[in-house]
This record gives C-alpha cells, structure tokens and sequence, in this order.
C-alpha cells in the first residue's frame, strides 16, 4: 500500500506536471506527499582556473536565490495539497540531486517516487545527466513513478 510519496522537484514544466500527477494520486490513495527540493550546488560553482578562487561573497547570493525559488514554489505545493486536502511536508536542500532524493526516500520511509522526465534517451541522458535516470538506477528499493514532460 502507498502511504507516502516523495515527489522530488525543480520548478521545470515536468516537474510541475509530476506534482500534480502525486497529489492528485496520493489524494486517490489517501496517501501523504513530501515535496523534496534540491539546490544543486554543482550548478554555480564553476572551475574558474587554477590558481583562481571563486570569493564566498560571490557564491552565497545565487544559493539564497535559489532556496528562495525553492521556497516559493514549494508553498504554491502546498496550498495546492492543501486545497485537495493532501497532507504535505516540504523538504528544501543543498547538495547532489540523485544522492538527496535515495536519501530523503530511505530516512521518510516513502513507499513511491514520483518524478518528471525530458524523456531523453539513455545515451543522452548519461552525456547531458538526468536525475531521474540516476535515481531509476540508484540503489534504492523504492519504485519510482516517471512522469513525462507532453
């Protein structure tokens, strides 16, 4: 039985679309929604050269941009769960997406993941990275539920 469901998020158009597709199904199944939002530090630290360090200063205002995004978004889920009376948690972290979402699924004791995909191919996605490719071969033990973009 479906109890719990961990619905990772970026704020993309699939992701939103894999949102809506989790509550409406944890609403079926009378089932809790975890709302997991990741800041993907890798994103905005870049290899400047050697020798040449990126300043503090220069990386902290993109990370509180980002968490702001990322709270934001994540309370539009919640109102949303809330209209559908779907009880939610939101979980809003900074690291490597496929890492943080086994994680959260293994210490939430989810028993689905609902996530969105471009629908890359396997080449593509193992060339440009795709997390939910990752997380489908990760080692975790939970299913997961992709929703394609479309």
């Amino acid at each position: 039985m479906v109890s719990k469901i961990l619905v990772p998020t970026d704020g993309s158009k699939t992701a939103r679309k894999a949102v809506r597709y989790a509550v409406d199904l944890a609403k079926q199944l009378n089932a809790s929604v975890i709302v997991l939002s990741i800041i993907d530090n890798r994103s905005f630290i870049t290899q400047p050269g050697p020798g040449v360090d990126i300043p503090m200063h220069v990386i902290e205002p993109i990370d509180d941009y980002m968490r702001e995004a990322a709270k934001r978004y994540a309370e539009e889920i919640k109102k949303m769960c809330d209209k559908k009376d779907v009880q939610s948690e939101t979980v809003i972290r900074t690291g490597h997406p496929v890492e943080d979402i086994a994680e959260e699924a293994k210490k939430s004791k989810v028993d689905l993941i609902v996530m969105g995909s471009h629908g890359r191919s396997a080449l593509a996605a193992a060339l440009l990275g795709s997390v939910a490719y990752g997380v489908i071969h990760y080692e975790t033990k939970v299913p997961v539920l992709i929703v394609r973009r479309g």
